[in-house]
């Protein structure tokens, strides 16, 4: 197939293959909602002790979830959708943590992830794209700061554009957990 392909339609496929949006409708705000079974994936095979803190709650799709499994959570984000908190900028919080939860901004997912794990005392958790692994940046980051666990989707994931489903977008993505107690890398799937 790809022997008869022009150079432009394999650079969309590959563009495709990794999550890139080719229809130049990205949501302004990066809003898009973390979906209920993504959320459930990660109680099933971790614990958080004490409170957690979901810093971009958006609609509060995430919190809702964990509310319901009996969590006491904190809600926060930069834009007001009527949920939680609204005007807070986590990249500029000093205030420290049990645990936070969250799907960042992609475009900011390297601060967001030295942020939550310089703020948390216990764990962090963030939905992201699975080649959040690549990046000169991310390397020196990981050397410091491993992640614990990520657990990768076997299936592709799609989230909530605006907060509302659509079809599209489906991308490969894992739940990157740091833990304060274990410095060792481990992967799993989910």
């Amino acid at each position: 197939m790809l022997e008869h392909s022009s150079p432009h339609q394999i650079n969309k496929l590959s563009a495709r293959i990794v999550g890139c949006n080719l229809r130049g409708d990205r949501e302004v705000n990066d809003f898009y909602a973390t979906s209920r079974p993504v959320i459930e994936a990660l109680l099933k095979v971790e614990k958080f002790e004490g409170n957690i803190w979901e810093p971009c709650c958006g609609e509060g799709h995430i919190s809702k979830v964990l509310i319901e499994h009996g969590y006491n959570v904190k809600s926060s984000d930069l834009i007001d959708r009527d949920y939680g908190t609204p005007h807070i900028d986590f990249l500029s919080e000093a205030s420290e943590c049990d645990n936070i939860i969250t799907n960042p901004p992609y475009k900011n997912a390297l601060d967001f992830a030295e942020k939550a794990v310089e703020l948390a005392c216990g764990k962090t958790a963030l939905l992201l794209k699975l080649n959040f692994l690549e990046g000169i940046k991310r390397k020196s980051f990981f050397e410091v700061r491993p992640p614990a666990w990520v657990y990768v989707f076997s299936q592709r994931q799609s989230l909530m554009k605006n907060g509302k489903p659509y079809k599209g977008g489906m991308m490969a993505l894992a739940w990157f957990v740091w833990d304060s107690a274990q410095r060792q890398t481990r992967v799993g799937w989910i």
